[in-house]
């Protein structure tokens, strides 16, 4: 039996061997499979694509606030003061009923003002309302104010009351301007039951419906001396 020289049966091999990686070659062309798995490279290459553009690579999340956002509503009732909550427009007077200030005073209190004003009137002295009723979120914001500029809660106190114990927050109170129309009443109020409380607020009055007969009440140094003012 003849056998194939060794050198014949090793060229055989080298010849097959290209011819069968070719066909394999082609048939993974023909039915659209990659070559190659891609590799590391491809990937890194990918991180520096576009986001939205093919890339698999999200961007990164947004970092959260460390305190939700205030609920819209607490916003609206933190917004500026205005006439509904007390404030006084410039000239006002105890006849205005549209001035919610004045309007929401004590009745009591507003009839002896208005029954005051036409006397007053007659010498020459006008009432302005400097203030009056103020709602509680008027009150507080007054009160914060005076703690600003006095420095302490103990010293605002001989100025403005809080809000649970203001005679203006329930409509018992009003600060009469100009000089000349408190100077008036420190004389002729008690006429009317209209007093000054406070020593320190001369502009401050309130009604007191015995003080036709008694007189006005001694006045306190100021509120921290008012038993109403303690809690």
């Amino acid at each position: 039996m003849t056998r194939t020289p060794p050198s014949s049966r090793t060229s055989t091999h080298r010849i097959r061997r290209p011819l069968l990686v070719i066909v394999l070659a082609a048939i993974v062309v023909a039915l659209g499979l990659p070559l190659l798995k891609p590799s590391s490279d491809s990937d890194s290459d990918s991180s520096s694509a576009t986001p939205g553009q093919g890339s698999s690579v999200r961007p990164p999340a947004p970092s959260l606030p460390d305190r939700a956002p205030p609920d819209s509503s607490q916003q609206e009732r933190r917004g500026p003061l205005d006439e509904a909550d007390g404030v006084v427009p410039d000239g006002s007077t105890v006849l205005d009923d549209d001035v919610p200030a004045v309007a929401n005073l004590d009745a009591d209190l507003l009839a002896a003002l208005r029954r005051a004003a036409p006397e007053a009137a007659d010498d020459g002295v006008a009432f302005t309302v400097n203030s009056g009723w103020r709602s509680p979120e008027y009150q507080n914001q007054l009160l914060r104010k005076a703690v600003a500029q006095y420095g302490s809660e103990a010293e605002a106190a001989r100025w403005v009351a809080t809000a649970a114990t203001s005679p203006h927050v329930s409509g018992d109170a009003v600060d009469i301007g100009p000089e000349e129309a408190t100077a008036w009443l420190a004389e002729h109020g008690a006429a009317y039951g209209l007093c000054r409380i406070y020593r320190n607020e001369p502009w401050h009055f309130e009604l007191r419906t015995d003080a036709p007969d008694r007189g006005c009440p001694r006045r306190y140094a100021d509120p921290t001396q008012d038993p109403r003012m303690r809690p």
